[in-house]
Protein backbone atom coordinates (compact mmCIF):
# COMPACT_ATOMS: atom_id res chain seq x y z
CA UNK A 1 0.00 0.00 0.00
CA UNK A 2 2.90 2.32 0.93
CA UNK A 3 4.65 1.50 -2.45
CA UNK A 4 1.09 2.72 -4.45
CA UNK A 5 0.92 5.62 -2.60
CA UNK A 6 4.14 6.86 -3.11
CA UNK A 7 3.96 5.69 -6.65
CA UNK A 8 0.75 7.93 -6.92
CA UNK A 9 2.01 10.91 -5.02
CA UNK A 10 5.31 11.14 -7.46
CA UNK A 11 2.97 11.21 -10.35
CA UNK A 12 0.49 13.64 -8.89
CA UNK A 13 3.80 16.01 -7.83
CA UNK A 14 4.82 15.39 -11.95
CA UNK A 15 1.33 16.57 -13.23
CA UNK A 16 1.41 19.63 -10.59
CA UNK A 17 4.72 20.78 -11.97
CA UNK A 18 3.29 20.48 -15.25
CA UNK A 19 0.30 22.01 -14.58
CA UNK A 20 2.53 24.90 -12.30
CA UNK A 21 3.89 26.54 -15.87
CA UNK A 22 0.36 27.01 -16.57
CA UNK A 23 -0.76 29.46 -13.80
CA UNK A 24 -1.52 33.06 -14.28
CA UNK A 25 0.91 34.34 -12.36
CA UNK A 26 3.62 36.41 -14.37
CA UNK A 27 5.92 36.78 -11.56
CA UNK A 28 8.19 33.85 -12.62
CA UNK A 29 9.58 32.25 -15.76
CA UNK A 30 7.86 29.78 -17.24
CA UNK A 31 11.03 27.65 -16.17
CA UNK A 32 11.44 29.01 -12.50
CA UNK A 33 10.36 27.09 -9.56
CA UNK A 34 7.52 28.29 -8.48
CA UNK A 35 7.01 29.47 -5.02
CA UNK A 36 3.21 28.34 -4.18
CA UNK A 37 3.55 29.64 -0.95
CA UNK A 38 2.92 33.29 -2.10
CA UNK A 39 0.78 32.42 -5.03
CA UNK A 40 -3.38 33.03 -4.69
CA UNK A 41 -4.33 32.14 -8.00
CA UNK A 42 -6.50 29.34 -9.24
CA UNK A 43 -5.33 26.15 -9.50
CA UNK A 44 -6.96 23.58 -11.27
CA UNK A 45 -5.98 20.78 -8.77
CA UNK A 46 -7.16 16.91 -9.51
CA UNK A 47 -8.00 13.87 -6.63
CA UNK A 48 -4.90 11.81 -5.93
CA UNK A 49 -5.33 8.28 -6.71
CA UNK A 50 -5.77 7.21 -2.97
CA UNK A 51 -8.16 8.74 -0.10
CA UNK A 52 -6.36 9.19 2.81
CA UNK A 53 -9.65 9.27 5.51
CA UNK A 54 -12.56 8.96 3.54
CA UNK A 55 -12.41 5.40 2.01
CA UNK A 56 -12.02 4.77 -1.34
CA UNK A 57 -11.42 2.19 -3.70
CA UNK A 58 -7.98 2.14 -6.11
CA UNK A 59 -10.74 1.13 -9.10
CA UNK A 60 -14.37 2.43 -8.88
CA UNK A 61 -16.02 3.78 -5.96
CA UNK A 62 -18.32 2.66 -2.78
CA UNK A 63 -22.11 2.12 -2.62
CA UNK A 64 -24.43 1.35 0.37
CA UNK A 65 -22.41 0.67 3.30
CA UNK A 66 -23.48 -2.27 5.36
CA UNK A 67 -21.39 -1.76 8.73
CA UNK A 68 -21.38 -3.94 11.61
CA UNK A 69 -19.17 -4.37 14.60
CA UNK A 70 -17.60 -8.11 14.45
CA UNK A 71 -16.88 -8.95 18.14
CA UNK A 72 -15.34 -12.01 16.58
CA UNK A 73 -12.56 -9.84 14.91
CA UNK A 74 -12.64 -6.70 16.92
CA UNK A 75 -13.23 -4.25 14.86
CA UNK A 76 -16.04 -3.14 12.40
CA UNK A 77 -16.27 -4.53 9.06
CA UNK A 78 -18.35 -2.05 6.41
CA UNK A 79 -19.47 -4.07 3.40
CA UNK A 80 -20.11 -1.92 0.37
CA UNK A 81 -21.12 -2.03 -3.29
CA UNK A 82 -19.06 -2.03 -5.44
CA UNK A 83 -19.69 0.51 -8.54
CA UNK A 84 -17.48 0.51 -11.27
CA UNK A 85 -17.64 2.99 -14.25
CA UNK A 86 -18.39 0.33 -16.85
CA UNK A 87 -20.61 -1.86 -14.96
CA UNK A 88 -21.81 -5.36 -16.80
CA UNK A 89 -25.26 -4.81 -18.38
CA UNK A 90 -26.74 -7.38 -15.83
CA UNK A 91 -23.92 -9.01 -13.12
CA UNK A 92 -23.22 -5.62 -11.33
CA UNK A 93 -22.53 -4.24 -7.54
CA UNK A 94 -20.49 -7.48 -5.79
CA UNK A 95 -20.02 -6.79 -2.08
CA UNK A 96 -16.48 -5.73 -0.95
CA UNK A 97 -15.35 -5.07 2.30
CA UNK A 98 -13.13 -2.90 4.26
CA UNK A 99 -12.10 -3.17 8.25
CA UNK A 100 -11.08 -0.20 10.97
CA UNK A 101 -11.49 -0.38 14.26
CA UNK A 102 -11.66 3.49 14.72
CA UNK A 103 -13.70 4.95 11.06
CA UNK A 104 -10.46 6.71 10.02
CA UNK A 105 -8.14 3.42 8.57
CA UNK A 106 -9.32 0.78 6.67
CA UNK A 107 -7.52 -1.85 5.30
CA UNK A 108 -9.52 -3.63 2.14
CA UNK A 109 -11.10 -6.97 2.66
CA UNK A 110 -11.51 -7.21 -1.44
CA UNK A 111 -14.51 -9.23 -2.61
CA UNK A 112 -16.89 -10.59 -0.47
CA UNK A 113 -19.61 -12.06 -1.82
CA UNK A 114 -19.64 -12.07 -5.61
CA UNK A 115 -22.86 -11.54 -8.02
CA UNK A 116 -24.15 -14.20 -9.85
CA UNK A 117 -22.34 -15.88 -12.49
CA UNK A 118 -25.58 -15.44 -15.35
CA UNK A 119 -28.03 -12.91 -16.13
CA UNK A 120 -31.53 -15.20 -15.06
CA UNK A 121 -29.97 -15.46 -11.82
CA UNK A 122 -32.13 -13.71 -9.31
CA UNK A 123 -28.74 -12.48 -7.75
CA UNK A 124 -27.12 -11.23 -10.85
CA UNK A 125 -26.67 -7.77 -9.64
CA UNK A 126 -26.19 -7.59 -5.92
CA UNK A 127 -28.05 -4.59 -3.55
CA UNK A 128 -27.93 -3.60 0.60
CA UNK A 129 -28.20 -5.93 3.37
CA UNK A 130 -26.74 -6.53 6.33
CA UNK A 131 -24.48 -9.07 8.77
CA UNK A 132 -24.86 -10.70 11.98
CA UNK A 133 -22.51 -12.95 13.36
CA UNK A 134 -23.74 -16.07 15.68
CA UNK A 135 -21.80 -18.73 17.37
CA UNK A 136 -19.15 -18.54 14.87
CA UNK A 137 -20.86 -18.27 11.93
CA UNK A 138 -21.48 -14.68 9.65
CA UNK A 139 -25.17 -14.52 8.11
CA UNK A 140 -25.15 -12.43 5.23
CA UNK A 141 -28.29 -11.11 4.05
CA UNK A 142 -28.16 -9.01 0.50
CA UNK A 143 -30.82 -8.14 -2.05
CA UNK A 144 -30.96 -9.73 -5.11
CA UNK A 145 -31.60 -8.10 -8.05
CA UNK A 146 -32.63 -9.86 -11.63
CA UNK A 147 -32.18 -8.50 -14.79
CA UNK A 148 -36.31 -8.18 -14.64
CA UNK A 149 -35.61 -5.48 -12.21
CA UNK A 150 -37.43 -7.65 -9.48
CA UNK A 151 -36.27 -7.81 -6.04
CA UNK A 152 -35.72 -10.57 -3.47
CA UNK A 153 -34.01 -11.25 -0.08
CA UNK A 154 -31.17 -13.48 -0.30
CA UNK A 155 -28.70 -15.64 2.28
CA UNK A 156 -25.04 -16.74 2.29
CA UNK A 157 -23.10 -17.98 5.28
CA UNK A 158 -19.02 -18.50 6.29
CA UNK A 159 -17.45 -19.36 9.32
CA UNK A 160 -14.58 -17.24 8.57
CA UNK A 161 -15.37 -14.27 6.22
CA UNK A 162 -13.35 -15.74 3.42
CA UNK A 163 -14.98 -18.53 2.17
CA UNK A 164 -18.95 -17.92 1.72
CA UNK A 165 -21.77 -20.19 0.57
CA UNK A 166 -24.96 -18.76 -1.23
CA UNK A 167 -27.90 -20.54 0.43
CA UNK A 168 -29.99 -21.74 -2.87
CA UNK A 169 -32.93 -23.09 -1.22
CA UNK A 170 -33.81 -19.92 1.06
CA UNK A 171 -35.13 -16.71 -0.11
CA UNK A 172 -38.10 -14.08 0.69
CA UNK A 173 -39.87 -12.68 -2.38
CA UNK A 174 -42.42 -9.77 -1.15
CA UNK A 175 -45.03 -10.87 -3.17
CA UNK A 176 -45.46 -13.60 -0.69
CA UNK A 177 -45.98 -10.74 2.13
CA UNK A 178 -48.43 -8.68 0.30
CA UNK A 179 -45.49 -6.59 -0.94
CA UNK A 180 -43.98 -5.65 -4.45
CA UNK A 181 -41.70 -7.50 -6.02
CA UNK A 182 -39.78 -4.21 -7.76
CA UNK A 183 -39.15 -2.74 -4.44
CA UNK A 184 -38.17 -5.38 -1.90
CA UNK A 185 -34.74 -4.53 -0.52
CA UNK A 186 -32.33 -3.76 1.99
CA UNK A 187 -32.94 -6.09 4.59
CA UNK A 188 -31.72 -5.45 8.30
CA UNK A 189 -31.59 -7.17 11.07
CA UNK A 190 -31.71 -6.04 15.08
CA UNK A 191 -32.69 -7.67 18.49
CA UNK A 192 -35.71 -6.99 19.79
CA UNK A 193 -37.26 -6.05 23.27
CA UNK A 194 -38.28 -9.95 22.95
CA UNK A 195 -35.30 -11.38 22.57
CA UNK A 196 -35.60 -12.85 19.10
CA UNK A 197 -33.85 -11.01 16.03
CA UNK A 198 -36.14 -8.90 13.66
CA UNK A 199 -35.54 -8.06 9.95
CA UNK A 200 -36.66 -4.65 8.66
CA UNK A 201 -37.13 -4.87 4.55
CA UNK A 202 -37.30 -1.85 2.61
CA UNK A 203 -40.81 -1.79 0.19
CA UNK A 204 -43.14 0.58 -1.83
CA UNK A 205 -44.23 2.84 1.16
CA UNK A 206 -43.66 -0.14 4.21
CA UNK A 207 -41.28 -1.51 5.96
CA UNK A 208 -41.96 -5.09 6.29
CA UNK A 209 -40.72 -7.17 9.27
CA UNK A 210 -39.88 -11.02 10.16
CA UNK A 211 -38.66 -12.18 13.13
CA UNK A 212 -36.72 -15.42 14.34
CA UNK A 213 -35.04 -17.25 16.82
CA UNK A 214 -32.05 -18.48 14.79
CA UNK A 215 -31.57 -16.39 11.92
CA UNK A 216 -32.08 -18.89 9.82
CA UNK A 217 -36.09 -19.72 10.32
CA UNK A 218 -38.27 -16.57 9.72
CA UNK A 219 -41.55 -15.46 10.32
CA UNK A 220 -43.28 -12.20 8.93
CA UNK A 221 -44.41 -9.87 11.64
CA UNK A 222 -46.34 -7.32 9.85
CA UNK A 223 -44.72 -3.90 8.70
CA UNK A 224 -44.24 0.07 10.09
CA UNK A 225 -47.40 1.46 8.56
CA UNK A 226 -46.31 4.25 6.01
CA UNK A 227 -48.74 7.35 4.50
CA UNK A 228 -45.73 8.80 2.93
CA UNK A 229 -45.78 8.53 -0.88
CA UNK A 230 -41.71 7.87 -0.97
CA UNK A 231 -39.79 5.40 -0.97
CA UNK A 232 -37.57 5.17 2.22
CA UNK A 233 -34.59 2.85 1.50
CA UNK A 234 -31.59 1.15 4.04
CA UNK A 235 -33.76 0.95 6.86
CA UNK A 236 -31.11 0.82 10.68
CA UNK A 237 -32.76 0.69 13.68
CA UNK A 238 -31.12 0.00 17.07
CA UNK A 239 -31.69 1.26 20.81
CA UNK A 240 -29.01 3.68 21.98
CA UNK A 241 -29.53 4.31 25.92
CA UNK A 242 -33.80 4.55 26.44
CA UNK A 243 -34.50 5.58 22.60
CA UNK A 244 -35.24 3.45 19.97
CA UNK A 245 -34.33 4.18 16.55
CA UNK A 246 -34.90 4.26 12.50
CA UNK A 247 -32.47 5.72 10.64
CA UNK A 248 -33.00 5.42 6.93
CA UNK A 249 -32.88 7.17 3.56
CA UNK A 250 -35.60 9.22 2.23
CA UNK A 251 -35.70 7.58 -1.46
CA UNK A 252 -34.28 8.48 -4.80
CA UNK A 253 -38.20 9.36 -6.15
CA UNK A 254 -37.92 12.96 -4.36
CA UNK A 255 -34.83 14.80 -4.84
CA UNK A 256 -35.89 17.72 -2.73
CA UNK A 257 -36.02 15.70 0.44
CA UNK A 258 -33.35 12.58 -1.00
CA UNK A 259 -31.25 12.91 2.64
CA UNK A 260 -30.35 10.21 5.65
CA UNK A 261 -33.11 10.85 8.28
CA UNK A 262 -34.07 9.37 11.90
CA UNK A 263 -37.54 8.59 13.72
CA UNK A 264 -37.31 8.24 17.65
CA UNK A 265 -39.51 6.68 20.46
CA UNK A 266 -39.08 5.63 23.63
CA UNK A 267 -40.33 2.25 22.45
CA UNK A 268 -40.05 -0.43 19.96
CA UNK A 269 -43.53 -0.06 19.39
CA UNK A 270 -43.80 3.83 19.55
CA UNK A 271 -40.97 3.62 16.88
CA UNK A 272 -43.47 1.39 14.70
CA UNK A 273 -46.29 3.91 15.47
CA UNK A 274 -44.35 7.53 13.83
CA UNK A 275 -44.23 6.46 10.60
CA UNK A 276 -48.47 6.53 10.75
CA UNK A 277 -48.34 10.36 10.68
CA UNK A 278 -44.23 11.57 10.24
CA UNK A 279 -45.15 14.87 10.27
CA UNK A 280 -46.64 14.90 14.07
CA UNK A 281 -44.09 12.82 14.87
CA UNK A 282 -40.47 13.95 13.49
CA UNK A 283 -37.55 14.23 16.16
CA UNK A 284 -38.24 17.39 18.62
CA UNK A 285 -34.70 18.60 17.04
CA UNK A 286 -35.98 21.67 14.66
CA UNK A 287 -35.22 20.16 11.45
CA UNK A 288 -37.38 17.03 10.91
CA UNK A 289 -34.69 14.33 11.97
CA UNK A 290 -32.07 15.28 8.99
CA UNK A 291 -29.00 14.21 9.74
CA UNK A 292 -26.88 15.79 6.77
CA UNK A 293 -26.80 16.95 3.48
CA UNK A 294 -27.73 15.13 -0.05
CA UNK A 295 -23.82 14.62 -0.27
CA UNK A 296 -24.07 11.77 2.64
CA UNK A 297 -26.06 9.25 1.61
CA UNK A 298 -27.38 5.69 2.33
CA UNK A 299 -26.08 6.01 5.96
CA UNK A 300 -26.14 2.88 8.23
CA UNK A 301 -24.83 2.52 11.89
CA UNK A 302 -22.43 -0.08 14.15
CA UNK A 303 -21.89 -0.23 17.52
CA UNK A 304 -18.90 -1.33 19.40
CA UNK A 305 -20.44 -1.21 22.85
CA UNK A 306 -19.22 2.46 23.52
CA UNK A 307 -19.14 4.42 20.11
CA UNK A 308 -21.64 4.14 17.37
CA UNK A 309 -20.49 5.30 14.19
CA UNK A 310 -22.91 5.99 10.56
CA UNK A 311 -21.31 5.68 7.70
CA UNK A 312 -22.76 6.68 4.35
CA UNK A 313 -21.18 7.45 1.15
CA UNK A 314 -20.73 11.08 -0.63
CA UNK A 315 -21.47 11.07 -4.11
CA UNK A 316 -18.40 11.90 -6.95
CA UNK A 317 -19.82 14.40 -9.25
CA UNK A 318 -19.58 14.42 -13.39
CA UNK A 319 -18.98 17.31 -15.81
CA UNK A 320 -16.27 18.84 -18.25
CA UNK A 321 -14.79 21.56 -16.04
CA UNK A 322 -14.55 21.52 -12.28
CA UNK A 323 -16.88 24.17 -12.14
CA UNK A 324 -19.57 22.03 -13.89
CA UNK A 325 -18.69 19.65 -11.41
CA UNK A 326 -18.81 21.39 -8.27
CA UNK A 327 -23.00 22.29 -8.99
CA UNK A 328 -23.87 18.62 -11.21
CA UNK A 329 -25.70 17.92 -8.13
CA UNK A 330 -27.69 20.98 -8.06
CA UNK A 331 -30.00 22.39 -10.37
CA UNK A 332 -33.15 19.91 -8.59
CA UNK A 333 -30.68 16.81 -10.11
CA UNK A 334 -29.89 13.78 -8.81
CA UNK A 335 -26.62 13.16 -7.61
CA UNK A 336 -24.30 10.19 -8.94
CA UNK A 337 -24.71 6.76 -7.33
CA UNK A 338 -21.61 6.26 -5.50
CA UNK A 339 -18.61 7.63 -4.33
CA UNK A 340 -16.40 7.76 -0.91
CA UNK A 341 -17.06 6.40 2.66
CA UNK A 342 -17.90 9.18 4.79
CA UNK A 343 -17.77 7.69 8.60
CA UNK A 344 -19.34 10.66 11.14
CA UNK A 345 -19.77 9.99 15.15
CA UNK A 346 -23.72 9.32 16.31
CA UNK A 347 -24.38 12.31 19.31
CA UNK A 348 -27.11 11.90 21.40
CA UNK A 349 -28.27 14.50 23.04
CA UNK A 350 -29.95 15.26 26.34
CA UNK A 351 -33.41 14.98 24.89
CA UNK A 352 -32.47 11.67 22.77
CA UNK A 353 -32.40 13.87 19.24
CA UNK A 354 -29.33 12.99 17.23
CA UNK A 355 -26.85 14.90 15.09
CA UNK A 356 -23.82 13.98 13.85
CA UNK A 357 -19.77 14.69 14.99
CA UNK A 358 -16.54 14.19 14.82
CA UNK A 359 -15.25 10.80 14.40
CA UNK A 360 -12.19 11.05 17.32
CA UNK A 361 -9.64 9.00 15.18
CA UNK A 362 -10.13 10.78 12.64
CA UNK A 363 -9.55 14.52 14.75
CA UNK A 364 -6.09 12.78 15.78
CA UNK A 365 -5.03 12.08 12.50
CA UNK A 366 -5.13 15.65 11.76
CA UNK A 367 -1.67 16.36 13.74
CA UNK A 368 0.45 18.23 11.66
CA UNK A 369 -0.06 22.17 12.09
CA UNK A 370 0.18 24.40 9.31
CA UNK A 371 0.82 27.68 9.04
CA UNK A 372 -2.05 30.33 8.38
CA UNK A 373 -1.14 33.47 6.25
CA UNK A 374 -3.14 36.28 5.52
CA UNK A 375 -2.71 36.80 1.39
CA UNK A 376 -5.32 39.39 0.76
CA UNK A 377 -8.53 41.14 2.90
CA UNK A 378 -11.35 43.39 2.82
CA UNK A 379 -12.85 45.06 5.25
CA UNK A 380 -11.12 43.53 7.52
CA UNK A 381 -8.97 43.99 11.22
CA UNK A 382 -6.68 41.19 11.50
CA UNK A 383 -3.84 40.30 13.71
CA UNK A 384 -2.14 37.35 12.31
CA UNK A 385 -5.07 35.31 11.10
CA UNK A 386 -7.51 36.26 13.60
CA UNK A 387 -9.11 39.72 13.39
CA UNK A 388 -12.55 41.45 12.39
CA UNK A 389 -14.66 41.30 9.35
CA UNK A 390 -17.08 44.63 8.70
CA UNK A 391 -19.60 45.29 6.29
CA UNK A 392 -21.14 43.10 3.02
CA UNK A 393 -18.27 41.74 1.11
CA UNK A 394 -15.63 42.05 3.51
CA UNK A 395 -13.63 38.55 3.83
CA UNK A 396 -9.92 37.66 4.35
CA UNK A 397 -7.98 34.92 2.05
CA UNK A 398 -5.75 32.59 3.41
CA UNK A 399 -2.85 30.51 1.79
CA UNK A 400 -3.44 27.53 -0.40
CA UNK A 401 -4.43 24.19 1.23
CA UNK A 402 -3.19 20.53 1.32
CA UNK A 403 -4.58 17.56 -0.05
CA UNK A 404 -6.19 16.54 3.58
CA UNK A 405 -6.99 19.28 5.89
CA UNK A 406 -8.77 19.95 9.55
CA UNK A 407 -9.48 23.78 9.00
CA UNK A 408 -11.21 25.16 12.54
CA UNK A 409 -11.76 28.57 13.63
CA UNK A 410 -14.56 30.36 15.67
CA UNK A 411 -17.21 32.89 14.67
CA UNK A 412 -18.52 35.41 16.58
CA UNK A 413 -21.66 37.66 14.99
CA UNK A 414 -22.37 40.88 16.39
CA UNK A 415 -26.08 40.33 16.13
CA UNK A 416 -28.98 37.70 15.59
CA UNK A 417 -28.48 38.42 11.88
CA UNK A 418 -25.23 38.64 10.65
CA UNK A 419 -24.74 36.38 7.94
CA UNK A 420 -20.63 34.51 6.94
CA UNK A 421 -19.44 31.87 5.57
CA UNK A 422 -16.64 29.66 4.45
CA UNK A 423 -14.93 29.91 0.90
CA UNK A 424 -12.70 26.84 -0.62
CA UNK A 425 -11.18 27.02 -4.29
CA UNK A 426 -10.89 30.46 -4.17
CA UNK A 427 -7.98 32.71 -5.67
CA UNK A 428 -7.26 35.85 -6.35
CA UNK A 429 -7.93 35.72 -10.12
CA UNK A 430 -11.33 33.44 -9.86
CA UNK A 431 -14.89 34.39 -11.66
CA UNK A 432 -16.11 31.43 -9.36
CA UNK A 433 -15.58 30.00 -6.07
CA UNK A 434 -17.58 27.43 -3.59
CA UNK A 435 -19.28 28.64 -0.49
CA UNK A 436 -21.00 27.33 2.72
CA UNK A 437 -22.66 29.86 3.68
CA UNK A 438 -24.11 29.83 7.00
CA UNK A 439 -27.56 31.87 6.46
CA UNK A 440 -30.01 33.09 8.93
CA UNK A 441 -33.58 31.69 8.80
CA UNK A 442 -35.31 33.60 10.61
CA UNK A 443 -33.42 35.29 14.02
CA UNK A 444 -33.34 31.89 15.88
CA UNK A 445 -31.94 29.73 13.31
CA UNK A 446 -29.92 28.97 10.91
CA UNK A 447 -29.15 26.58 7.71
CA UNK A 448 -26.09 25.84 5.49
CA UNK A 449 -26.38 27.26 1.83
CA UNK A 450 -23.98 26.03 -0.97
CA UNK A 451 -23.34 28.84 -3.46
CA UNK A 452 -21.15 29.66 -6.51
CA UNK A 453 -19.60 32.85 -5.82
CA UNK A 454 -17.98 35.32 -7.78
CA UNK A 455 -18.51 37.29 -11.30
CA UNK A 456 -19.90 34.59 -12.97
CA UNK A 457 -21.00 32.58 -10.18
CA UNK A 458 -24.05 31.10 -10.11
CA UNK A 459 -25.40 31.77 -6.33
CA UNK A 460 -27.37 29.32 -4.68
CA UNK A 461 -26.95 25.90 -5.92
CA UNK A 462 -30.21 24.01 -5.61
CA UNK A 463 -30.04 20.57 -4.23
CA UNK A 464 -27.20 21.07 -1.79
CA UNK A 465 -28.30 23.03 1.46
CA UNK A 466 -28.08 21.64 4.43
CA UNK A 467 -31.10 21.76 7.02
CA UNK A 468 -31.86 24.02 9.59
CA UNK A 469 -30.56 24.18 12.83
CA UNK A 470 -31.15 26.40 15.79
CA UNK A 471 -28.67 29.75 16.23
CA UNK A 472 -26.24 29.69 19.13
CA UNK A 473 -27.55 31.77 21.94
CA UNK A 474 -24.43 33.87 22.17
CA UNK A 475 -23.74 33.91 18.88
CA UNK A 476 -20.25 31.89 19.13
CA UNK A 477 -19.65 29.51 16.41
CA UNK A 478 -17.02 26.66 16.25
CA UNK A 479 -16.59 25.02 13.45
CA UNK A 480 -14.17 22.19 12.11
CA UNK A 481 -13.77 21.39 8.69
CA UNK A 482 -12.11 18.19 7.55
CA UNK A 483 -11.45 18.05 3.74
CA UNK A 484 -9.57 14.47 1.85
CA UNK A 485 -9.24 15.28 -1.86
CA UNK A 486 -12.54 16.77 -2.73
CA UNK A 487 -14.43 15.29 -0.06
CA UNK A 488 -15.63 17.90 2.73
CA UNK A 489 -17.60 17.27 6.25
CA UNK A 490 -18.21 20.50 8.26
CA UNK A 491 -19.25 20.68 11.71
CA UNK A 492 -20.84 23.52 13.55
CA UNK A 493 -21.05 22.85 18.26
CA UNK A 494 -21.78 18.95 17.81
CA UNK A 495 -25.40 20.73 16.49
CA UNK A 496 -24.51 20.27 12.79
CA UNK A 497 -23.20 18.48 9.96
CA UNK A 498 -23.01 19.15 6.69
CA UNK A 499 -20.96 16.67 3.89
CA UNK A 500 -20.07 17.71 0.19
CA UNK A 501 -17.90 17.02 -3.11
CA UNK A 502 -16.39 20.29 -3.45
CA UNK A 503 -13.64 19.09 -6.35
CA UNK A 504 -10.55 21.60 -6.46
CA UNK A 505 -10.34 21.89 -2.72
CA UNK A 506 -5.87 20.83 -2.71
CA UNK A 507 -3.47 23.34 -3.47
CA UNK A 508 -6.22 26.42 -3.66
CA UNK A 509 -6.62 29.17 -1.23
CA UNK A 510 -9.87 29.34 1.01
CA UNK A 511 -11.62 32.35 3.03
CA UNK A 512 -13.91 33.29 5.68
CA UNK A 513 -16.36 35.74 4.62
CA UNK A 514 -18.59 38.20 6.00
CA UNK A 515 -22.01 39.53 4.58
CA UNK A 516 -23.57 42.52 6.35
CA UNK A 517 -22.32 43.71 10.30
CA UNK A 518 -19.14 42.37 11.69
CA UNK A 519 -17.80 39.10 12.82
CA UNK A 520 -14.79 38.48 14.76
CA UNK A 521 -12.65 35.20 13.64
CA UNK A 522 -10.78 33.92 16.28
CA UNK A 523 -8.47 30.33 16.79
CA UNK A 524 -7.91 30.00 13.27
CA UNK A 525 -6.04 27.30 12.88
CA UNK A 526 -4.80 24.33 10.18
CA UNK A 527 -3.82 20.82 10.56
CA UNK A 528 -3.23 18.29 7.83
CA UNK A 529 -2.65 14.33 8.60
Amino acid sequence: MKTFNNIASALLMCSFVVAASACSDKDYAPDAPKNWDGTTTFFNSVDEAGFQTYYNPALGRCGDPMPFYDSKAGHFKVLYLQEYNNNPTFNYHPIWGVSTTDGANYLSLGEVLPTGTSSEEQDAALGTGCCVEKDGVYYLYYTGHNRYGREAVMRATSTDFKNWTKDALWMLKGSDYGYSDDDFRDPQIFVADDGLYHMVISSNLKFAEFKSSDLKNWEHFGNFPMIWDRMCECPDIFKMGNYWYCVYSEGYRTAWSRKVKYMMATTLDGLRDCFRDPGANWPKDGHEGILDSRAFYAGKTASNGTDRYIWAWCPYRTGSTIYDKNIAVGAGGEPNWSGALVCQKIIQHADGTLTLGEVPAIAGKFNKEQTVKVMESKGAQMSGANGKLSGDGAYVLYNRLGTCNHISFTVTTSNNWDRFGVSLVRGTDSEKYYTMVVNPEGEDNRKVNFEEEGSAGMGFVEGIDGYVFKRPENNVYHIDIYTDNSVMVMYINDVCSYTNRIYGIQKNCWSINNYGGEITISDVKVTSN
